[in-house]
């Protein structure tokens, strides 16, 4: 187990910040230009992507950095191409319509405030985990390959998750019912899963560098998914939509896998 250097741990911080001030501001001109603000659902993937590369510019390569950021890698940018495929043609996202409809004044100076500004503080703080595992020395210990040995599995639940639900979603019979075959038998939300899993085993990588106390990352990203802006959400009119999704509810886990309970 390595050690963070914490001045370049520190150095890292600043330049992170930096950029994704940076990779903020480019979002939002874009958001502007194509007239929806939903494009920041991309920037999340790729700004992580953005903050590991910076970390590993600004304080140096060895091999568990170069790990880390190959996973956050993998991470980002398949979620980010995921969301752009799905977005694609669409216009704005309803929960940002709702959002914006609040606005007091300029509904663009309220996405800052609300959307952006948030999203910005968030990332770069879950990002700490990314940072200490590019800062730490040492080659990588039997930590560092059990947390991508957990990332793996991550990654297979979100993104076999997300295959699953966009082939339900193309079949034009499914309309009305709901998914409950494959991995969503087992959680009703795979992919969300599979994202708090991924961290947790970026998070290892950090552990294993000596960052152990950079835990709130995966805690934040956990909470945000299960809780927050991810199945909580997600849920909370899909009753009016789907029916079937009350039964659904009753037999199927609702984040951690399980094997779905019978009809009563």
């Amino acid at each position: 187990m390595g050690s963070v250097d914490l001045a370049a741990f520190g150095v890292s911080l600043g330049w992170t910040a930096l950029a994704i001030l940076v990779v903020m501001a480019v979002t939002f001109a874009v958001a502007l230009r194509v007239g929806k603000h939903a494009v920041i659902d991309v920037t999340w993937g790729l700004g992580f992507v953005v903050v590991a590369v910076v970390s590993l510019l600004v304080t140096g390569a060895d091999a568990r950095g170069v790990l880390v950021v190959v996973m956050v890698a993998l991470w980002g940018l398949r979620l980010a191409g995921h969301i752009y495929l799905r977005s694609r043609g669409h216009g704005e996202d309803p929960r940002y319509v709702a959002l914006l409809s609040r606005a007091p004044r300029s509904a663009n100076a309220y996405a800052l405030q609300r959307v952006y500004l948030p999203q910005a503080v968030i990332m770069w703080f879950v990002s700490w985990a990314v940072q200490a595992a590019v800062t730490g020395d040492g080659d990588p210990g039997v930590l560092a390959w059990i947390g991508l040995v957990v990332f793996a599995v991550g990654l297979f639940f979100e993104a076999v998750g997300d295959w699953q639900l966009q082939q339900f979603r193309d079949d034009p019979t499914s309309k009305g019912k709901v998914l409950d075959t494959g991995l969503w038998r087992y959680t009703r939300h795979p992919n969300y899963f599979g994202d708090a899993t991924a961290w947790w085993g970026i998070w290892l990588v950090a552990v294993d560098a000596g960052g152990w106390w950079t835990v709130l990352s995966p805690v934040v990203m956990t909470w945000l998914l299960a809780k927050g802006t991810g199945a909580a959400l997600l849920e909370k009119d899909i009753h009016d939509r789907r029916p079937e999704y009350v039964d659904y509810v009753r037999r199927t886990s609702g984040f951690i896998p399980l094997p779905p309970k019978k009809h009563a």
